[in-house]
């Protein structure tokens, strides 16, 4: 699944080659995954012109003029193709016509990837937000007893980060991913409210140096330890990796607090 820095480069993209385009058409394949009818899909966008893509969380979020937003969950497997005035690939889920002929084609395998018109405000704060505060992240864990990973991919605690960078993060902090949230001590905690950024943004800087094209996938060559070909951390550590509700890579460097 892309994560916060692969959607942050995949926004700048669109953006480029879609920005200020009217949509002439939207066009609905599979819709088991769809939160509204194709009909007031097309009410709402056709003929308005787009203003921005942006990331929102794990979504990417296409506003027109008319301030109607089109959210866009990639999930495990959806992909993002731009053609020109006829879309041939395989397993689309849905289609963006613009005058002029671009277009972009949303697809996925397993059928799973959502759309959604004029999403719901997240609550919670994005992980490079201003509302992602030391002071915010200190108090949030104060109240949970669950481990620091469970939570720092739970989108209902913090948007954007996912199972990939959230090992990284740890990683960076030196923090155990089975550490439990109210155990872990200050000066730890600022560790982690540093290393959050400090990874997030590396990461993107990376991918748009050596991909500064790309509006699909997943990039992982740049993780510090979550990545099946690495047997050691930068630090020279070994990883670990445990399998159980998705691969949680680790090393021995990181303090478990319990």
């Amino acid at each position: 699944m892309p994560e916060l820095p692969d959607l942050q480069v995949f926004s700048r993209n669109l953006e480029k080659a879609l920005l200020h385009k009217e949509l002439e058409s939207i066009d609905v394949l599979v819709k088991k995954k769809l939160h509204n009818t194709e009909k007031e899909l097309k009410s709402a966008l056709e003929g308005q012109r787009l203003e921005a893509v942006q990331r929102v969380g794990k979504e990417l979020h296409f506003t027109f003029k008319n301030k109607h937003v089109l959210g866009m969950h990639l999930m495990l497997h959806g992909k993002l193709y731009l053609f020109k005035d006829k879309n041939e690939q395989k397993y689309t889920i849905c289609t963006l016509l613009f005058k002029g002929g671009t277009g972009l084609a949303l697809t996925d395998f397993q059928g799973q990837a959502a759309l959604t018109l004029d999403p719901a405000t997240k609550e919670a704060p994005d992980a490079l937000s201003d509302e992602m505060t030391l002071s915010w992240l200190k108090a949030a864990l104060a109240k949970k007893r669950t481990a620091i990973k469970k939570f720092l991919v739970d989108q209902h605690n913090i948007l954007g980060i996912g199972n990939a960078y959230a090992d990284d993060i740890l990683w960076e902090a030196r923090i155990s991913p089975f550490s439990v949230c109210n155990k872990i001590p200050e000066p730890a905690v600022k560790a982690l409210h540093e290393a959050i950024s400090k990874v997030l943004k590396d990461a993107e800087k990376k991918i748009l140096k050596h991909h500064p094209d790309i509006i699909q996938g997943e990039v992982r060559d740049y993780m510090l330890v979550h990545n099946a070909k690495l047997k050691e951390s930068p630090g020279g550590a070994v990883i670990h990796h445990v399998a159980s509700g998705g691969k949680t890579y680790y090393t021995d460097e990181q303090v478990d607090y319990k």
